[in-house]
């Protein structure tokens, strides 16, 4: 990282980070300095280009975003350093403790965008769509709140809509758009673009907690 990504982040996480040693507050809107009425989740984000547009676009919505990876963080930081957004806070590790961390019922929204696909299948089992990241889902996901996800890789498409139908607690919503259409005010990212050039279209999927 160059000296100014190393500084933002720093100071961006010490600022936004999120804190797990303590407990979550009863109301999550609480976190956050801007005044909001919804909360969505976004893990992996990656560039950061999808939550930072989402951010920007739904001031009265609260985001938590997860990275692990320090070089996405960086750019995030770094981004927010350059123009702030008061309805973002951020976590730098495992998505996991921060589902577990997280209140029941508090979450209006989670997204996956382009997860990891571990694309041979003696990996299938790292996927993060799994029956217990599932169950993770449905405990913080508020009734009617959505799990949308996406990505280019057929074989965890299907699987996300298998594991999805066998958990119970989620419904495809394959009615409300080709699921081949991006969401509505989808900015795109460069993953994708890149796996569009290279004949990957992406899918789409929305789930509906029940």
């Amino acid at each position: 990282m160059r000296s100014g990504q190393t500084e933002a982040l720093a100071s961006g996480l010490g600022t936004l980070g999120l804190d797990l040693s303590g407990p979550a507050p009863d109301d999550l809107r609480r976190l956050f300095s801007a005044e909001v009425t919804r909360l969505r989740l976004e893990i992996g984000f990656g560039g950061g280009e999808h939550l930072l547009h989402e951010a920007a676009t739904h001031p009265d919505t609260g985001f938590i975003g997860v990275e692990p990876f320090v070089n996405g963080m960086a750019k995030m930081t770094a981004a927010l350093e350059r123009q702030p957004l008061a309805n973002i806070r951020l976590f730098n590790d495992d998505a996991t403790l921060l589902l577990d961390w997280l209140p029941a019922a508090s979450l209006d929204g989670i997204d996956l965008f382009y997860p990891d696909p571990w694309p041979k299948k003696r990996h299938w089992k790292r996927r993060f769509v799994n029956a217990a990241n599932l169950d993770r889902f449905a405990r913080v996901l508020k009734p009617g709140g959505r799990f949308r996800f996406a990505s280019d890789i057929d074989t965890y498409v299907n699987w996300t809509l298998l594991h999805c139908r066998a958990h119970g607690a989620f419904e495809w919503q394959a009615g409300e758009a080709d699921w081949h259409t991006p969401y509505e005010g989808w900015p795109g990212t460069r993953y994708e673009a890149k796996a569009v050039r290279e004949g990957r279209p992406p899918a789409y999927l929305t789930f509906r907690r029940a």
